[in-house]
């Protein structure tokens, strides 16, 4: 193990958790966590939230700016949460931090829109999960991350997460 902190993107479907998990694996890394969601602009929010998926053009600049923001912490670690659907998005999100380490929360499509439909007052519709999963691509054999259940319970999800990413669990 290096004394460098990892930087990790928590992947997957809206209402996987990856805000939850991200928030507690950080936590227990002592490093900063940012939710993807924050990096929107006003107009990709304002589409999702008239129910309209992003595309990639929409989705581009998002996707750079979550990149700078891994990549100033490259020698602190950070852990962001960022769908990262797709492989493109995941390498896009690599051009500038490397070294990142995927943790794709996946699980059913029932339970993710169940999730999402129980959220009051988020801009992500639950109608939008069907395009989250027809969007997916799983993490492939040469990408750095591992995949989750979401289903099991946040302390696992959290412990599993920790020893993916090599740390120990004080």
């Amino acid at each position: 193990m290096t004394d460098t902190l990892p930087l990790v993107v928590v992947m997957g479907v809206a209402g996987c958790g990856k805000t939850t998990i991200g928030e507690a694996v950080a936590a227990h890394l002592g490093v900063p966590f940012r939710d993807g969601d924050a990096f929107h602009s006003e107009q990709a929010v304002a589409k999702m939230a008239a129910g309209h998926p992003l595309d990639d053009d929409d989705r581009k600049p998002w996707l750079e700016r979550i990149s700078s923001w891994l990549a100033e912490r490259d020698q602190d670690g950070a852990v962001v949460a960022c769908s990262a659907l797709k492989r493109s998005y995941r390498d896009l999100l690599r051009s500038q931090a490397p070294d990142v380490v995927m943790l794709h929360l996946a699980g059913p499509k029932p339970e993710a829109a169940r999730r999402v439909a129980s959220r009051p007052g988020h801009f992500m519709p639950a109608s939008l999960v069907d395009s989250q999963y027809a969007t997916l691509e799983s993490l492939q054999a040469d990408e750095r991350g591992v995949t989750l259940d979401f289903c099991a319970p946040v302390d696992s999800l959290v412990a599993d997460a920790l020893t993916a990413l090599g740390q120990p669990q004080n």
